[in-house]
């Protein structure tokens, strides 16, 4: 047993980026005044978005597909301007807890990976707990997905290279989407890609009670988080896979993964045991875990190694999975 805390462990460069990173008495994410957090959020992404020149390579564009309920679900298009198609397409599900985020906030990140890899972006602006709580998100998610493959030729798509991925609340909603396709017999998508997921309600992994104060995701705003995303269901017996993607009884037949965690975050052994499971399911998975870093470090250093080190693995696997069934 490690019995150095989480402060002792953390990489040297995340320990001095996180010294820099504003804090309330609940962590970055104040989830106890959630407008607050959510105007917090939007206004600290439009400032770095502000900061970095826009990629001419990249164009973006937001769509909008009808649900069955007549409401609408935006999705954001980023595409490289010179690439022939038909391209790949990423679906992607930005992170927040499934409480706070937009679609939007992720651009810059977003547009050097369309630049990189050479894919299309297609970004889920998904609805947020508490207001449609859980599985909403991942109804929106394979809304979107069915939407893609559907209008495959008019967007320039390659239908057979369609994949999802996301980070944190996301990458939960990205897993929970691909059980759902699986479920509903849609075809699979290429492969799931996803970072730091959360994954689980119950909270009762070793991680989940070691990192409690280093301010980012800790303990206590999990909980929170999870008791909007559920409300009363958090923690009981009454939550169904689509909800939390780690209470899947049965991982079979799910596509390719790649998940990377990080060795100081509450969803690393959830992330860990998720990643066993889908491997022992006979499921080809790539892991990469991340030794002293905390929830989400390539946002709040990324120019530390460790997450230079995390891109690389990350858009490799892109770049060899999207190459690998290209026509």
């Amino acid at each position: 047993m490690n019995t150095k805390n989480a402060h002792e462990r953390l990489d040297p460069e995340l320990a001095e980026a996180l010294k820099a990173v504003p804090m309330t008495e609940a962590g970055v994410f104040d989830l106890g005044d959630l407008e607050g957090t959510r105007a917090g959020v939007r206004a600290f992404a439009e400032a770095i978005a502000a900061q970095i020149p826009d990629e001419s390579s990249v164009s973006a564009e937001e769509v909008t597909v009808v649900r069955p309920d007549g409401s609408t679900l935006p999705i954001r298009l980023l595409r490289p301007t010179e690439a022939a198609g038909p391209l790949p397409v990423l679906l992607w599900f930005h992170g927040g807890g499934q409480v706070i985020g937009y679609a939007a906030q992720d651009d810059p990140t977003l547009k050097r990976l369309v630049r990189e890899v050479g894919c299309i972006v297609a970004s889920v602006d998904y609805r947020l707990a508490p207001e449609a709580p859980a599985p909403a998100a991942a109804e929106d998610g394979l809304l979107a997905y069915r939407w893609l493959r559907g209008q495959a030729a008019e967007l320039g798509i390659d239908e057979d290279r369609v994949a999802l991925a996301g980070q944190s609340g996301g990458g939960g909603i990205a897993a929970a989407t691909a059980l759902m396709i699986r479920d509903q017999g849609e075809p699979a998508p290429l492969f799931q890609a996803l970072s730091y997921p959360m994954l689980d309600d119950r909270n009762t992994t070793a991680s989940s009670h070691e990192v409690t104060d280093l301010g980012i995701w800790d303990r206590a705003t999990n909980i929170l988080a999870w008791n909007l995303i559920l409300g009363d269901r958090a923690g009981s017996d009454e939550v169904p896979p689509y909800s939390a993607p780690a209470r899947a009884a049965d991982l079979t037949g799910l596509p390719p993964t790649f998940i990377a965690a990080a060795e100081l975050d509450v969803f690393r052994d959830e992330d860990l045991t998720y990643a066993m499971r889908l491997q022992a399911s006979g499921v080809p998975v790539e892991l990469h875990l991340y030794p002293g870093a905390y929830h989400a470090w390539d946002l709040f250093a990324p120019e530390a190694a460790v997450s230079a080190a995390y891109v690389h693995a990350w858009y490799g696997y892109l770049r060899r999975q999207f190459s690998a069934r290209q026509r």
